[in-house]
């Protein structure tokens, strides 16, 4: 079995990613970790998250990856450049495949982006789009509840709706926005709740779809393509609950080739 793809996450959020990953790449093996018993990392500061990043990214370099996928916006924003800069495999985070595919679809130039407080702290979306388009209008919120919602499994539902309605509130005030930008790999586990709360006219861009796109164009570039015929078997490892962790997979993938992947508790410290 050649290797792996290592992808690290906060907690559940990455597996939106992993699964386009799997979806994309039919050939690819996955190293999956997700930190969800020290997950939400958007209120931690940023060495915190640095620090946790770095544990996580020794684990799967254990397994022998050929390639890292930071599918958390928190990590990303805070330790991609560091990340690239110190390992000799490539690496990509999910905030530049966002913000790119934002700007394809916006044609009044508002883009909303919703986030942990530390991926809205750090305005690396705001950064990033207006690098590549400097008349953007970027209107960032914090959604700090969301993550623990997801986590526990309520990403739907009558409190689900309550929470988002009253988290959107200050952007639904002023809301001149035709894309919103979901800037926290969890975020797509609600989709269909932020976007009845947001309006049916704004149209909203996971960074999951662009961030396979552009892990396949890399593994190209670099002759890292598995070649390989067989039907990988990934590996899931979490930091956490094992009970929540498997139910939240299964609504995830649903008819996905569960029986290729391994779910296991990890110990990263």
């Amino acid at each position: 079995m050649e290797q792996a793809i290592g992808v690290i996450d906060s907690g559940v959020g990455g597996l939106t990613v992993a699964h386009e990953l799997m979806r994309q790449l039919p050939k690819e093996r996955l190293i999956y970790l997700g930190d969800t018993a020290r997950c939400p990392y958007g209120p931690r500061s940023k060495n915190e998250v640095q620090k946790f990043t770095w544990e996580m990214v020794r684990f799967l370099l254990k397994k022998n990856i050929k390639m890292l996928v930071i599918a958390c916006n928190t990590a990303t924003a805070f330790t991609l450049k560091e990340l690239q800069d110190n390992l000799d495999i490539p690496v990509i985070g999910v905030i530049q495949p966002g913000a790119r595919a934002a700007l394809k679809f916006t044609k009044n130039n508002h883009i909303g982006v919703i986030g942990t407080e530390g991926t809205i702290r750090s305005k690396a979306y705001t950064t990033a789009l207006k690098n590549i388009n400097s008349t953007i209008h970027v209107n960032a919120l914090a959604c700090p509840l969301f993550v623990p919602l997801i986590e526990q499994g309520g990403a739907t539902g009558e409190q689900a709706l309550k929470v988002v309605e009253d988290t959107l509130s200050p952007m639904k005030k002023n809301n001149h926005i035709d894309t919103l930008i979901l800037g926290c790999t969890h975020y797509p586990l609600m989709k269909d709740t932020i976007q009845s709360s947001i309006g049916k006219h704004v149209t909203i861009i996971s960074s999951s779809e662009e961030t396979a796109r552009e892990t396949s164009a890399i593994l190209d570039i670099h002759n890292l393509l598995n070649s390989e015929g067989e039907i990988p078997k990934h590996q899931f490892f979490t930091t956490g609950e094992l009970t929540i962790f498997r139910k939240i997979s299964k609504s995830i993938f649903k008819n996905s080739n569960l029986h290729t992947v391994s779910i296991e508790k990890a110990a990263i410290n």
